[in-house]
C-alpha cells in the first residue's frame, strides 16, 4: 500500500448526492432509546438496510454508473462480487440502460445468483476463491472494452459512500462518534472525508472481525493470516484497497476489533429490540460500543447498519442460538429411577414452575448408569434465567441430578 494524498474531495461528495438524489433512499437516522439504555451511550442507528437492494452498496454503486462516459455506458460494466455490491451494481446498470456483467464465485449461493440475475445482469460463474473471480473479471473486462465497477478502491464508489456522512450529520449534526464497519474500506473512506469536513472535531471509527483484520493490519503495519469464515462476511476483505488505506491513515481515528461471539449477539439485539433485519457486517458497530462500553459511555454515538442481506437459514440459527444464549430455551439431562411416574414427576415440577417441554428424549439403553436408574434429555422453554433457574431449583430440590447442558454455571 502506497502513501498518497486523498484523492476525494468533500465537493466530490456533495456531487455524488446530487447525482444520486432521487434514486438512492434517504434512509432514517434513529435514535434507539431502548440500545442507548443498555450500552450507557446515545445511540443513532442509519439504517441502510432499508435500502432497495438492502445496502448502502447501491450509492458507490450510482455514483460511478453515473459518472461514466456515453462509450464507457454503451459498452457496459463489469463487476466482481458474490454480494450486495453485485446487487447494487445490477440494479442500478439495469435501471438506467446499461449491460452490467456480475462475476461471482463458483460456490455463491443459487439465491444471490437469482436475484443478481433478476436485476438485469449476466452472470459468470467463474473460480473458487474471490481473488480468482476478480482477476478474471479484470480479464474480461480488458476482452470485452467493459468498464470495471470496483466495489471500494475507486474515487467515485468512494464518494458515493460519502454521501452516507452528509446524510447522518444533516440529521444529527452533533454527533461525536460515527462508528463504521470496514471491509475494503470504501465506506469508511467516503464517511470520513465528508464528516470531517463539516465536524473536524468528530471522530470516525471502523470496526472489523478479528478474523479479517485489513484496515487495522495496514494502519498499524502488522502482519495477519486471515482466520476462517465469520459472520460478517461483507467486510471479509484480506486486504485494504490502495486508495482506501491511504485516506483512512489521514482521516480515521480508530479501528476496533470484535469477537464472533460479539457480532452473534449484537446481530440478535438489533433484531429483538429493533425489530429489524441485520447482515453480520451491519452489526459490528453495535459489537464495538458492547465491547468497549467506556469507550463510548455518554457520547452521541452514530452506527451505520450496512446491510440487511442475510441467508435465512443462518438467521433462523442465530435465533434459535441467541434464545439459548439468553436462558429461554434450555436443555437438560435429568437422572432419575427407572419407574413408573418417575418423568411425570419431572413433568409436573416443570409446568408448575412455568416452564413449557418442547422436547423429550428418555435413555435406558445406552448409559453407564445403574440398571435402576435412567435419565432424560428434556429441551424446555422457560421466560427467562431467573425462571430457568427456579426450575433447575425446584427439580434438584426433589431429589433430581441435573445437569445443563449450555454455557452456564447454573
Amino acid at each position: 500500500m502506497t502513501q498518497s494524498p486523498v484523492s476525494v474531495t468533500f465537493q466530490d461528495v456533495q456531487k455524488a448526492a446530487l447525482a444520486i438524489d432521487g434514486a438512492i433512499a434517504k434512509t432514517p437516522l434513529n435514535k434507539s432509546i431502548t440500545l442507548s439504555k443498555l450500552t450507557g451511550a446515545e445511540i443513532y442507528i442509519k439504517f441502510e438496510n432499508l435500502q432497495f437492494t438492502a445496502s448502502f452498496k447501491e450509492r458507490g454503486a450510482l455514483n460511478k454508473l453515473m459518472n461514466l462516459t456515453e462509450v464507457q455506458k454503451k459498452n457496459g460494466v463489469i463487476a466482481a462480487s458474490a454480494g450486495n455490491h453485485a446487487q447494487g451494481v445490477a440494479y442500478h446498470g439495469s435501471r438506467l440502460g446499461i449491460p452490467t456483467t456480475i462475476v461471482m464465485p463458483v460456490n455463491t449461493p443459487f439465491v444471490k445468483v437469482r436475484q443478481t440475475e433478476e436485476h438485469g445482469a449476466t452472470v459468470v460463474m467463474h473460480g473458487e476463491r474471490f481473488d480468482d473471480t476478480a482477476e478474471y473479471a479484470l480479464q474480461l473486462a480488458e476482452e470485452r472494452n467493459l468498464t470495471l465497477v470496483h466495489p471500494f478502491n475507486d474515487e467515485d464508489v468512494i464518494a458515493g459512500q460519502g454521501t452516507l456522512g452528509i446524510e447522518m450529520l444533516e440529521a444529527c449534526p452533533d454527533l461525536d462518534v460515527i462508528l463504521v464497519p470496514v471491509g475494503g474500506g470504501g465506506l469508511i473512506s467516503g464517511i470520513a472525508i465528508a464528516a470531517k469536513h463539516i465536524n473536524p472535531d468528530i471522530e470516525v471509527i471502523g470496526v472489523q472481525a478479528e478474523r479479517f483484520p485489513s484496515l487495522h493490519r495496514a494502519i498499524n503495519n502488522n502482519e495477519y493470516i486471515a482466520q476462517g469464515s465469520t459472520l460478517a462476511e461483507g467486510i471479509a476483505v484480506k486486504t485494504i484497497g490502495e486508495k482506501t488505506g491511504a485516506i483512512c491513515k489521514e482521516l480515521v481515528d480508530d479501528i476496533l476489533l470484535v469477537t464472533e461471539d460479539e457480532l452473534e449477539k449484537a446481530l440478535c439485539m438489533l433484531l429483538t429490540i429493533e425489530k429489524t433485519v441485520p447482515e453480520g457486517a451491519g452489526a459490528a458497530p453495535l459489537a464495538a460500543v458492547n465491547t468497549y462500553p467506556e469507550r463510548f459511555k455518554g457520547k452521541k454515538v452514530g452506527m451505520v447498519l450496512s446491510g440487511g442481506n442475510i441467508d435465512p437459514r443462518l438467521l433462523a440459527s442465530l435465533l434459535m442460538r441467541g434464545l439459548v444464549r439468553e436462558g429461554r430455551i434450555t436443555r437438560l439431562r435429568i437422572v432419575l429411577m427407572d419407574v413408573p411416574g418417575a418423568l411425570a414427576q419431572i413433568s409436573r415440577i416443570i409446568g408448575d414452575l412455568g416452564g413449557n417441554i418442547i422436547d423429550v428424549s428418555h435413555h435406558r439403553l445406552f448409559t453407564e448408569l445403574p440398571a435402576k436408574e435412567t435419565y432424560s434429555n428434556v429441551t424446555l422453554e422457560t421466560r427467562d434465567s431467573e425462571n430457568l433457574q427456579d426450575i433447575l431449583n425446584g427439580l434438584r430440590a426433589a431429589g433430581f441430578t441435573v445437569h445443563v447442558n449450555r454455557a452456564s454455571d447454573l
